[in-house]
């Protein structure tokens, strides 16, 4: 549906197709004012997913503020390179998704793969809290851990069971921040800034990957137009890790890497 299209079926709570077939329709005063309302929001460019308090990712809807980034379409092919990655593991392995916002991802692995066990971190306490809501609207929060932690720093330091280590980091050049459209300058900076170059959470997870992640594991992680290469060069720096896939999204744009830690030294 378009933007205009949701906001109707919103606010008239009614589907598609009855914005169209209603041809008898009358809107009450209240309905107008909302609208409005809402419009005058969007003429400053605020968008539309923080003004409705919600999205919809991967079939499900979330709940989300402008605490947390807005999921992308693109980020379900994130979500569909774990889920066929992680048939290729061992029963009841563990996932670790470093950077969760609104928790999309996690909860929408816990919806769709049924043992699964998954630890979610986050910088954020207001992105953890409307992880947390969504996980129990979902009700998979018996399946998912949220954690409070920068990257890997509140983690224990023997915890080396994950079987997986998932991100869609922060992937945007500093200084490429201040140029972009003003709607996504709404959502929270410390979800987009990847620093000078766009690829400082790349080496930040790798510095310390092979303390959390077990051997034969993946890591699977999203990055941005024009970032494959650099971000290869920054993988194939690293001892027994191997790059196993590029996936392209709908644009035809390399999106997501997959990396698979050896199984023994050598």
């Amino acid at each position: 549906m378009n933007e205009a299209e949701l906001l109707f079926t919103e606010l008239l709570n009614c589907n598609r197709f009855a914005l169209y077939l209603d041809k008898n329709l009358v809107l009450d005063k209240f309905v107008c004012q909302n609208i409005a309302a809402i419009l005058k929001r969007r003429i400053k460019a605020e968008p539309l997913p923080y003004i409705l308090g919600k999205i919809e990712f991967m079939g499900f809807e979330f709940k989300l503020t402008p605490d947390v980034f807005i999921p992308r379409p693109e980020t379900e092919i994130l979500v569909e390179t774990v889920i066929r990655y992680y048939h290729l593991l061992p029963k009841d392995s563990r996932i670790l998704e470093l950077g969760t916002g609104s928790g999309c991802i996690a909860v929408s692995l816990a919806k769709l793969l049924s043992s699964i066990d998954i630890t979610a971190t986050d910088i954020s306490k207001e992105a953890l809290s409307i992880a947390e809501e969504n996980a129990r609207w979902h009700n998979v929060e018996n399946r998912i851990t949220f954690l409070r932690s920068n990257l890997f720093d509140s983690l224990a330091k023997n915890d080396i069971g994950y079987e997986m280590c998932v991100s869609n980091p922060p992937y945007i050049p500093s200084e490429e921040i201040k140029r972009l459209p003003p709607e996504v300058r709404y959502e929270p900076r410390i979800a987009l800034d990847g620093g000078r170059d766009g690829l400082d959470f790349y080496r930040r997870i790798i510095d310390k990957l092979d303390i959390y992640l077990a051997r034969g594991g993946y890591l699977i992680m999203e990055m941005g137009f024009g970032q494959k290469e650099e971000i290869e060069k920054i993988f194939q720096k690293i001892r027994g890790l191997q790059i196993k896939e590029i996936v392209k999204d709908y644009k035809n744009i390399d999106r997501v890497i997959v990396l698979k830690r050896q199984e023994k030294d050598g």
